[in-house]
């Protein structure tokens, strides 16, 4: 049975950082292309970033590249997101994704002063 824990959001200040994890159980973690989405209120879930299977590659969505940056460790069965110089607009639910449809329940992130 899949499962994608996520953890580490909160309320923080503009201008500050989170670091967000996933925790990933019952698939071949090593062999999966893994992603953050986010889900504002009232708005589609809109992509993130994803990281390919030994973190070859990653892509970020330009509305966070070069503030937020995507790891994984496939030893531990985790993907985290490090997100910095965070802005109100970056307010969301943020949820894990294991390619192709696999989801975690998301953790709430809330920048504002």
């Amino acid at each position: 049975q899949v499962q994608l824990v996520e953890s580490g959001g909160g309320l923080v200040q503009p201008g500050g950082a989170l670091r967000l994890s996933c925790a990933a159980s019952g698939f071949t973690f090593s062999r999966t292309t893994m992603g953050w989405y986010r889900q504002a209120p009232g708005k589609e879930r809109e992509w993130v970033a994803n990281i390919s299977r030994f973190s070859a590659t990653t892509d970020y969505a330009d509305s966070v590249k070069g503030r937020f940056t995507i790891s994984r460790d496939n030893v531990k069965n985790m993907v985290y997101l490090q997100m910095s110089r965070l802005k109100p607009e970056d307010t969301a639910v943020y949820i894990c994704n294991a390619e192709p449809e696999y989801w975690g329940q998301g953790t709430q992130v809330t920048v504002s002063l």
